[in-house]
């Protein structure tokens, strides 16, 4: 009955917690790409230091979307909704495509 709390089947609650640490193993994956690509990228500092900066960014609206993630999906599953939907999967393939590009240009140009 939707809108009324009942206990998940805890293999969805499992699994939801698998995907919340997904999301802070990506965004602590992005924070040590920040840090490698400030130390080892070559190329222009002010470039290297946008493109750490970039992974860090990224890594910071990852890690701080996904607990209110993790809190919304567990409520609808308590309640019988849909499952929320989310914009931090398009934000961080577009933040990808640009760290990407940006670290290409800068290996290619060194």
């Amino acid at each position: 009955m939707p809108g009324s709390d009942t206990e998940p089947d805890y293999r969805f609650t499992l699994a939801n917690e698998r995907t919340f640490l997904a999301w802070m193993r990506t965004a602590l994956g992005l924070l040590a790409g920040g840090v490698a690509a400030h130390q080892l990228v070559p190329g222009h500092s002010t470039a290297k230091t946008a493109l750490a900066t970039l992974c860090v960014v990224l890594a910071a609206l990852v890690a701080v979307a996904g607990y209110p993630r993790w809190r919304r999906v567990q409520r609808a599953m308590r309640r019988g909704e849909p499952l929320p939907r989310s914009l931090m999967t398009l934000t961080l393939t577009c933040g990808m495509v640009v760290i990407t590009v940006l670290a290409a240009i800068l290996v290619l140009a060194g």
